[in-house]
């Protein structure tokens, strides 16, 4: 079978999540190979190989690592191109991942789709399922040129392990000058919350409007659930929480088991972030929000009312 690539999200080589998931998807669909970049492989290569990756290529080169997106995509280009008869790119979604993706697709002249919710063998060829206008439609669609490049939301499939060799193939690459026109001159290690990244969470709780500002019973709830916190955008415009904790279509996508939605209206731009989720439950004082037409269970009533009563209620169910 032809090899399905998959792009390795990892911090100095702690695989995280989104790269079983797609490890999983990628053995429907031909055979798997994770292309790593970076020095930390071997710390890598066992969970790798847990997932199911054949090989790895390894694209060791700090020319890649140091300059924004444009390197990137051409390191994906070389893997590619060394690694011959390869049936699909997968990239988990992100801002910087889609760009990459969207020039390997020009490079490449090859189709592209981004945050597809699945990924299936079909009769005439690799069926990818995505939502569109907001998540108010369900579509299938498949590339009909090319290498299918595609780019897939977190927590669309359960990782299921297949234990493989992930035999180690170094990638040599020379980066254009081109390519590097934008170079990383800082980096900040992100502060520590204890939660969950917001993008893999299989809980997410978030605040709205109707916080006042005041997230306090929503980190709470967040906290006692083991869940990741995230914001509309009406919050984070308001300077109430960090832009990196907006769920929606100028913030992040999310796809959780559970998405709680506190205070939160439920315009179009929030739902276009989390409606693909498993369960929805909303809270809000207002019984005509429009968040309620969307959800599993809605609560209505207060958030300083309802959401500490809910707190003590699972804690007490853990004890």
């Amino acid at each position: 079978m032809a090899e399905v690539l998959v792009l390795v999200d990892h911090t100095d080589g702690a695989v995280k999540k989104t790269s079983a998931e797609l490890l999983t998807i990628a053995r429907r669909i031909g055979t798997p190979s994770a292309v790593f970049i970076g020095s930390q492989v071997e710390a890598a290569r066992p969970r790798l190989a847990q997932f199911g990756a054949e090989k790895v290529y390894v694209v060791d080169n700090a020319d890649v690592t140091d300059y924004l997106v444009a390197p990137l995509a051409e390191a994906l280009e070389a893997v590619v191109k060394q690694a011959g008869d390869v049936a699909a790119v997968l990239v988990p979604t992100s801002g910087t991942n889609k760009e990459a993706a969207a020039r390997l697709a020009v490079k490449l002249e090859s189709g592209l789709i981004t945050d597809a919710q699945d990924v299936q063998p079909g009769d005439d060829g690799i069926v990818v399922t995505q939502t569109a206008f907001a998540g108010g439609y369900t579509l299938q669609g498949v590339v009909t040129q090319g290498t299918p490049i595609i780019t897939v939301k977190p927590n669309t499939t359960p990782p299921q392990a297949s234990q493989a060799g992930a035999q180690v193939v170094p990638v040599e690459l020379t980066v254009s000058d081109t390519a590097k026109s934008a170079k990383i001159t800082e980096v900040q290690e992100k502060k520590k919350s204890g939660r969950p990244e917001l993008t893999e969470a299989a809980i997410v709780v978030s605040g709205g409007r109707g916080t006042g500002g005041d997230f306090s019973p929503v980190e709470s709830f967040a906290d006692v659930l083991g869940a990741a916190v995230g914001a509309s955008r009406a919050a984070v415009d308001a300077g109430w929480y960090p832009h990196s904790n907006q769920v929606g279509q100028t913030g992040k996508q999310v796809s959780p088991q559970l998405y709680v939605a506190c205070g939160i209206s439920g315009a179009i731009q929030h739902r276009a972030g989390m409606q693909t989720s498993k369960t929805i439950v909303a809270v809000n004082k207002d019984e005509e929000a429009p968040i309620f037409e969307l959800v599993d269970f809605g609560v209505v009533g207060d958030l300083f009312n309802v959401l500490p009563q809910a707190t003590e209620a699972v804690k007490k169910a853990k004890s």
